[in-house]
């Protein structure tokens, strides 16, 4: 059986917000941007449409936008892999992405926290050998 998860939901507030947030801070790439009446369908990823990515759904209600930016209760609920933690993190902070703590290198990689412009918490890390 080959599965895999294809896409995780962000609550946003903005389609166009988020979608500039992304494409331009992480360097993902719009990879689907259809309307559908009251609502778009908008999703962006690292670059490969097999490896996971985010699908960008504006809050609808007040219940939704109180969650944007805390889907999940203030722990880190995204991990971005890299091949190379130095390029991307010079390039990530010099695109005025916000690290919360210096890199650091764990048993298991080189890692650092990151708030996207939300305050929804990932790691950017490069798995060791």
């Amino acid at each position: 059986m080959n599965r895999w998860i294809a896409l995780t939901t962000v609550v946003v507030a903005d389609y166009d917000e988020a979608i500039a947030w992304y494409t331009q801070k992480l360097g993902f790439a719009l990879l689907e941007d259809i309307d559908q009446g009251r609502k778009r369908w908008v999703v962006v990823g690292p670059g490969d449409q097999r490896a996971a990515a985010l699908l960008l759904a504006r809050a609808s209600d007040e219940a939704q936008r109180q969650r944007i930016g805390d889907q999940t209760g203030g722990r880190v609920g995204f991990f971005l892999h890299t091949d190379d933690f130095w390029r991307d993190h010079a390039a990530m902070t010099a695109a005025g992405v916000e690290f919360l703590e210096r890199p650091r290198q764990e048993p298991y990689a080189t890692v650092a926290v990151f708030r996207d412009l939300y305050g929804n918490l990932w790691d950017l890390l490069e798995p060791a050998a």
